[in-house]
């Protein structure tokens, strides 16, 4: 269990096992001044140092935790530029041409991921493009995947996807438990805590302040700035980033976004090394596969293991049913992993909008946010700093949705987790009869 307040110790994880060294940060003490202070230490703040670094502007850099402690640390690491919302249903909603800048902003922050490996020299970050599946588990969606390759390839010219058969998904993953498949060679999969790691090893290098263990319990308005406060002390700065994404409930400070979000748990399980003909055939490919239920299941290779996660509202905590439910849908998938010990189980908090859509912009004339990234956060908050950086100099980035629509605070807040409750309910029903 956690202590009622941050900071927090780590979670027990396959990526804490296996991380790379980790760069030591202290707390803050004392008052210090800056031009920008950033709220958040994971891949959407340290983006953000990076390239207010590079626009000539003094930013510090507040972790209620340890750096990676949030979803940048504990997430499936796949690497992918899709959103929430299909390209299609974005282009009949509101336009092609929203569709089309939606579509180049995915792989946009597809290939940031690269440059920033590229950069800080992330090897322990073991980066592998090797693409993304998407497998169809009933008839129905195949049908609806056949429609979405055939509408990216005329209306936005995507030839990095194809359509696989029946026989052709077996070869790929080693399950005869799909129809068909979306195979996009955009993507792939990464160790997320190195990368995390990596980023904040190579911002300290260049000089940058980040600090730990340093929850902001307070922001104020004063003269021209605003002041931060913290248990160790104070930051004055001229702007505010706050980059807090699922976690922006942790502290008073960032209530401004916290009402906008709707945290939903997903959950993680690792096997043991797998070996023989089993482990060989078993997602040969190294990609990222995911599932067309609405209560999507994903699945990846991690070296020799193989890690199989899904989305539950299951509560504020771990859950053995939820734990339990996971390993049974992986051994339908995979009956050659009955046997096979689970060593690993985690789990983290996914960052719902009421629109499906991340959101970047200005609460007001001193705070700037970027959240809410639905669950496909890898690529797009580690390249999200770039443009939160625009914003702060006084710029407007185009990012399609993500800056034309305001950040809507969640209806009837206060009882979102039944409501989450209820819906996930109904989507599992909708599941279980095939619709």
């Amino acid at each position: 269990m956690m202590t009622a307040h941050p900071p927090f110790p780590d979670i027990a994880s396959l990526w804490q096992e296996t991380a790379a060294d980790r760069p030591v940060f202290d707390a803050l003490s004392g008052g210090r001044h800056y031009d920008v202070a950033i709220i958040g230490g994971g891949y959407t703040g340290l983006s953000t140092a990076r390239y207010l670094a590079r626009r000539g502007l003094s930013a510090v850099l507040l972790e209620a935790s340890r750096i990676g402690w949030g979803a940048s640390g504990r997430n499936g690491g796949v690497v992918s530029g899709k959103f929430r919302l299909a390209f299609s249903e974005i282009a009949a909603r509101y336009g092609i041409d929203t569709a089309r800048r939606m579509h180049d902003l995915g792989i946009e922050a597809i290939d940031h991921v690269g440059e920033l490996v590229e950069d800080y020299g992330i090897a322990a970050a073991d980066y592998q493009p090797t693409g993304s599946l998407r497998c169809a588990h009933n008839a129905v969606s195949l049908t609806s995947l056949k429609k979405e390759f055939e509408w990216l390839h005329q209306a936005l010219g995507d030839r990095a996807c194809s359509i696989l058969s029946a026989a052709e998904m077996e070869a790929e993953t080693g399950s005869r438990d799909f129809l068909g498949g979306m195979l996009n060679t955009h993507g792939g999969i990464i160790h997320p805590l190195n990368f995390v790691f990596g980023i904040a090893a190579g911002l300290k290098k260049s000089g940058l302040d980040i600090f730990e263990n340093t929850p902001v319990t307070g922001l104020r308005r004063e003269g021209s700035g605003v002041v931060l406060e913290t248990a160790g002390g104070t930051v004055t700065a001229r702007q505010v980033v706050i980059a807090t994404n699922s976690y922006s409930d942790l502290t008073p400070a960032t209530s401004a976004v916290r009402k906008a979000i709707i945290p939903f748990r997903s959950a993680m399980i690792a096997t043991a090394p797998l070996s023989g003909l089993s482990g060989r055939k078993l997602l040969a490919y190294g990609r990222s596969y995911t599932e067309t239920r609405r209560m999507m299941r994903w699945f990846r290779k991690a070296g020799d293991r193989l890690l199989y996660g899904g989305r539950g509202a299951f509560g504020k905590n771990d859950s053995e049913s939820a734990f339990a439910a996971l390993h049974r849908a992986m051994v339908r998938q995979f009956p050659e992993l009955a046997g096979v010990a689970v060593t690993h189980r985690w789990s983290g908090l996914v960052a719902m909008t009421m629109d499906s859509i991340p959101h970047a912009g200005r609460l007001d004339d001193r705070i700037v946010y970027a959240v809410g990234y639905n669950g496909t956060g890898v690529a797009l908050a580690s390249t999200m700093g770039k443009h939160v950086a625009a914003i702060v100099t006084g710029e407007s980035p185009d990012l399609g949705l993500l800056t034309s629509k305001r950040l809507k605070p969640v209806p009837f807040y206060p009882i979102r987790e039944p409501a989450v409750r209820l819906v996930a309910g109904w989507y599992q029903f909708l599941d279980a009869i095939g619709r």
